[in-house]
């Protein structure tokens, strides 16, 4: 993929200085290392809307993590990026994965042509949301504990993906679990960011399995936003601080332990 020489460095078979840097932009560059592809501008668009979606969130467990950490080890910047991204998981960040896996199992089993109309994908979301329930599992990317009348960025990415011709069969799929699941749940829950993520990054044909890569990317810089900011208006210390000083001791609980 990449090497180097006494004189040159090359880099998919570009060279890096001549045809790389101050040429590509980080996000291109960035799909096409997972792909070994060149994007289409349209491409390009949707999956840099995806990295700023999921940048940063305000107080995540992502980033709480990561100032105590440069709290308690200052001299670490690597250590509180990396405790920040060792949180990303099924609550936070994985999320995107998730979404994208589940979606695209759905389209892998679905026999025959996909849906062309928003009615046929609406019976399809039924059948899934139907299959999910009775099997007593949730549905990945539906749902969100602050943003419960709408998460703002799950419409703006469809708007773009539509904008540039890349709402393709996972985008479809959500959406229409988005307009389905009431009629099986009995309630009704918006289409998270994360999810929406998800389903927009399998798409752009990236590879399933490396969408929690690109969540941690767009969340590096998030947290790196985070550390910028705990260096110039600390605010760790008081959070240790407020549960330093406000637990209370317990009796010990063995549980059900011999």
């Amino acid at each position: 993929m990449g090497a180097s020489s006494r004189t040159a460095i090359t880099l998919l078979g570009d060279d890096l200085a001549d045809d790389i840097m101050g040429t590509v932009g980080f996000g291109e560059l960035a799909y096409r290392l997972a792909t070994q592809r060149r994007p289409t501008p349209g491409q390009t668009r949707v999956f840099e809307a995806v990295l700023a979606a999921l940048a940063d969130h305000g107080f995540t467990p992502t980033a709480i993590v990561t100032r105590l950490t440069y709290l308690s080890a200052p001299d670490s910047v690597q250590g509180a990026l990396a405790a920040g991204l060792l949180g990303g998981g099924s609550r936070f960040l994985g999320v995107t994965e998730d979404t994208g896996a589940f979606l695209h199992d759905v389209l892998e089993r679905y026999p025959g042509p996909l849906p062309q109309t928003p009615e046929t994908w609406d019976m399809v979301a039924l059948d899934t949301v139907r299959a999910q329930k009775a099997a007593g599992r949730l549905i990945p990317g539906l749902g969100h504990h602050v943003h419960k009348d709408g998460d703002p960025r799950t419409p703006r990415l469809m708007q773009i993906a539509e904008e540039e011709g890349q709402f393709g069969p996972h985008l479809a799929l959500f959406a229409a679990i988005g307009r389905t699941h009431p009629q099986v749940l009995g309630k009704t829950l918006p289409l998270n960011g994360a999810g929406v993520c998800g389903a927009a990054l399998a798409d752009l044909d990236l590879p399933i399995p490396l969408l929690r890569g690109f969540a941690l990317l767009a969340r590096t810089a998030g947290l790196i936003g985070q550390l910028a900011e705990e260096m110039r208006n600390p605010v760790a210390n008081d959070i240790f601080l407020s549960v330093d000083l406000n637990n209370r001791p317990v009796p010990p609980d063995p549980g059900d332990h011999p």
